[in-house]
């Protein structure tokens, strides 16, 4: 005899939703800034490309002053707010309060990211029309930032299918170019693909502007080049309960602003990614 009522199990852990919950590019950019209330000043200072002189007719050194500009980023409230009342919390799997904290935090992550790549897109340096990823299109950028006096270590930008494309060819896995396997993922990696290949540090993000069309933005730059103000003291997450409406609520609220402080150090790659789509 066949059965026809059955009981219903439900798995009482939940399944996080495939989304970006952590924020990688604070680290790539300075941090570092003079906050003053609702204002962010950074000070990029230099020697304005000067030459050294000799001394002149009347035996004095020329003198000049120093080529200091001061950048300022304007902090911005930004919050994200969950709200679930008790009877959907009780009814529903998982931990409702865990849930929603999780929710509100990668939110308030995501934020950040999207404020900085939102300053990198203004950059007014660019590697041409769009093409498909290569060695090449890789070189030419990097060549870009050094002929602009850009030293030390660079940072790549780019959308899965650059990335796609860059582990196609040859010197992606050459130990000329990489040290560490860049096949290899340990247990312990981020939820994001961050490699070093050809003196770049590279991550592979997948909310970049035109991300999955032939119009991408990937960037390459350098820490010095962006800026990025947050008040620390003034982050919360708050998890509360209110009794007069029965609810309970996750809030995440911080206040922050970025700025591009060089442009001669940031650069955008236009690239094609509109061939590595779902049909």
């Amino acid at each position: 005899m066949a059965d026809t009522a059955f009981k219903q199990m439900y798995r009482d852990e939940f399944i996080a939703a495939f989304e970006v919950r952590q924020s990688v590019l604070r680290k790539t950019v300075t941090t570092e800034a003079q906050i003053n209330g609702q204002q962010a000043t950074f000070l990029v200072a230099g020697s304005g490309g000067a030459t050294a002189v000799t001394r002149g007719v009347n035996g004095l050194i020329p003198a000049r002053a120093p080529d200091l500009n001061q950048y300022t980023a304007t902090l911005v409230e930004w919050h994200d707010l969950e709200r679930r009342n008790r009877f959907n919390i009780y009814a529903s799997q998982g931990d409702g309060r865990r849930i929603m904290q999780m929710n509100t935090v990668g939110t308030i992550n995501r934020k950040i990211d999207e404020d900085i790549v939102t300053e990198l897109n203004t950059a007014t340096q660019n590697t041409g029309a769009a093409v498909t990823g290569s060695l090449q299109l890789v070189l030419k950028a990097k060549t870009i930032l050094r002929n602009n006096k850009v030293r030390g270590r660079l940072t790549g930008l780019i959308t899965p299918a650059m990335h796609a494309y860059l582990m196609q060819t040859s010197e992606f896995g050459s130990a000329d170019y990489v040290a560490r396997k860049p096949f290899e993922m340990s247990p312990t990696d981020s939820d994001f693909e961050m490699f070093s290949w050809a003196e770049v540090d590279w991550i592979v993000h997948p909310e970049l502007p035109g991300a999955g069309t032939n119009a991408e933005k990937c960037f390459m730059y350098h820490k010095s080049a962006i800026g990025h103000a947050c008040d620390l003291n003034s982050i919360t997450t708050a998890v509360g309960y209110d009794e007069e409406q029965d609810y309970s609520f996750a809030r995440a609220t911080t206040f922050m602003g970025s700025k591009l402080l060089q442009s001669s150090g940031v650069l955008v790659i236009n690239h094609d990614g509109s061939a590595l789509v779902a049909a």
